[in-house]
């Protein structure tokens, strides 16, 4: 097992995992990370293949859609709107919320979705989903676990990392550390068009071989090189405590989503 060290030496195992030419992701989708001034900012929830701009998956209603600010917890989900989601391939349920932004300070959007039943899999996926924001260049929230039953606690400021180095996470479990936990990696190649709502062009193609997945070290940490500005998911496979829904077992993942930026 691998241990710990800086971001130069922190321990990843990377593969490419045959057989899976994509991966399914929660998305909670701003337009931009960095917020200018105060104001609504829209967001729309989405669980898709974002990478291939492939199938979208009906979404049911979250269970819970917030944002901790300042230590505070926002509840959004009164600002949700059932609406549809347009990919390359077909269209599906989706979300439109809003997000209130005043204060300076970073804006943490969590995502705890109803389990989704994956039937050519039989079984139910639920995929809580981190989203960082910032107005104002002041962190205030960003370091900090929110107490999740599966999450990943990033260890570099997620809203603006700088393509060509490195993201540290750490996978954890009802607060505890989990060794060994499968990371799928994704690119979000095409981006969701907030006025129409409907996919971009791809900017990207998947890579050969299946989906991109590092492995965490003995202390939960996971590293991996971002080579390119965008949207960069990461998903936690079956690392939270609940492993059963309606009698089938339940993958409980954690996903952060972080935004990468090209220096000028």
């Amino acid at each position: 097992m691998f241990f710990h060290g800086n971001l130069v030496t922190a321990a990843l195992a990377l593969t490419l995992v045959p057989g899976l030419a994509s991966a399914h992701f929660q998305l909670s989708h701003t337009g931009d990370a960095l917020i200018d001034r105060p104001g609504d900012v829209p967001v729309k929830l989405i669980f898709w293949h974002p990478f291939e701009n492939g199938h979208v998956m009906d979404m049911a209603e979250p269970l819970e859609f917030y944002a901790i600010h300042r230590g505070e917890r926002i509840d959004l989900k009164g600002s949700l709107i059932r609406t549809t989601f347009a990919g390359a391939d077909n269209a599906a349920m989706a979300w439109d919320g809003i997000l209130p932004v005043k204060r300076a300070g970073d804006y943490v959007l969590v995502t705890v979705p109803a389990p989704y039943y994956e039937g050519s899999e039989d079984v139910y996926i639920q995929q809580i989903t981190k989203t960082y924001l910032n107005r104002g260049q002041m962190p205030t929230d960003w370091t900090e676990p929110q107490g999740l039953k599966a999450e990943i606690v990033p260890m570099v400021k997620p809203y603006n990392v700088i393509a060509g180095s490195t993201f540290t996470g750490r996978v954890m479990s009802d607060g505890t550390p989990v060794a060994g936990a499968e990371i799928e990696i994704e690119f979000m190649a095409a981006e969701p068009d907030m006025a129409t709502g409907r996919a971009g062009p791809p900017t990207a193609r998947p890579m050969p071989g299946g989906t991109v997945v590092a492995i965490s070290d003995g202390n939960g940490y996971f590293t991996f090189g971002i080579p390119r500005a965008g949207w960069w998911g990461f998903a936690a496979l079956g690392v939270g405590p609940d492993t059963e829904h309606e009698g089938k077992e339940l993958s409980q993942d954690a996903v952060i989503w972080i935004r990468a930026h090209d220096l000028d």
